[in-house]
């Protein structure tokens, strides 16, 4: 990929799209994730498909395709990077170039990966935010096509999520967060479930998730087992939020359930249309 002309504040990122196939013979491949991170710090960034309409895709292009493992796959190449910088880091030092370490480390994955998922070939990018452009080569190359909407459809949580992400961003708070946070260490190994957001004030972790009240709307009872997990067996307090793409109608069955759902274990449900005002709310609390 030619390489654009970078700004002065633009940093040169690498990036690689994941591919998997369920049929090596046939040699069909379907994109599955993105990994993008800095040569010179190591941090890194992987988002990898998680919508049911992204696995409703992939089933259509690869019938074969074992959704169990690609719902793994993500934890799995985190873990490998965490481990294997530990490990050098032990053998070497904390002085340990992390930027070479990875890059060291992604050269030789293809080579140990399962056979049914690869790597595509190493390209730079010349950006100043790794979270933003991560969300970009997500939706230039992984992302189903998203049809026209008319003002107003009910969103999925992809779409909420990119909103909230955006209010962080004007809220100045974007770089206080975790973003896509782990939820195993309090339900059990395997779990793939993660929570979108989660910050800490004064000894309190708070944790938002979003919720497509329209499309999906029994996701709240998984987000409510997580949420009283986590406040049992959590070592701090925690407090909960769930931003939904509509407001709740009392009148309406469905939104009752999820109210109700939220409600009972202290979750805290915010419209997409009062998040920014929370937002606002929120922020004099983590300065």
């Amino acid at each position: 990929m030619p390489e654009t002309i970078s700004s002065s504040n633009e940093s040169k990122f690498v990036y690689h799209v994941l591919r998997y196939t369920s049929d090596l013979i046939r040699d069909e491949w379907v994109n599955i994730g993105v990994m993008l991170f800095d040569p010179l710090t190591g941090a890194l960034r992987l988002r990898l498909i998680e919508e049911q309409d992204e696995y409703a895709r992939i089933r259509r292009l690869q019938p074969a395709a074992d959704e169990n493992t690609l719902r793994e796959f993500r934890d799995h190449l985190e873990d490998r990077f965490t481990s294997y910088l530990q490990n050098m880091r032990a053998e070497h030092g904390p002085q340990v170039n992390a930027g070479e370490q990875l890059q060291r480390l992604v050269e030789n994955w293809n080579n140990t990966l399962s056979n049914g998922v690869q790597l595509a070939p190493q390209k730079g990018v010349y950006a100043d935010d790794l979270d933003v452009e991560l969300d970009r080569l997500y939706a230039d190359h992984v992302a189903p096509p998203r049809k026209a909407t008319r003002v107003g459809a009910p969103g999925s949580r992809a779409m909420i999520r990119d909103y909230c992400s955006q209010v962080w961003k004007a809220g100045g708070l974007w770089d206080r967060l975790e973003k896509s946070v782990r939820v195993t260490d309090f339900t059990f190994p395997g779990d793939p479930m993660r929570l979108d957001y989660c910050y800490r004030r004064n000894g309190t972790r708070g944790y938002v998730q979003t919720l497509s009240v329209s499309r999906a709307p029994a996701d709240c009872k998984l987000y409510a087992y997580t949420a009283a997990r986590i406040a049992a067996r959590g070592p701090f307090a925690s407090e909960f939020a769930a931003v939904t793409d509509v407001s709740f109608q009392p009148e309406n069955e469905r939104h009752r359930f999820v109210r109700d759902t939220l409600r009972e274990v202290g979750i805290e449900p915010v419209a997409m249309d009062h998040f920014a005002v929370w937002v606002a709310k929120l922020k004099p609390m983590l300065q």
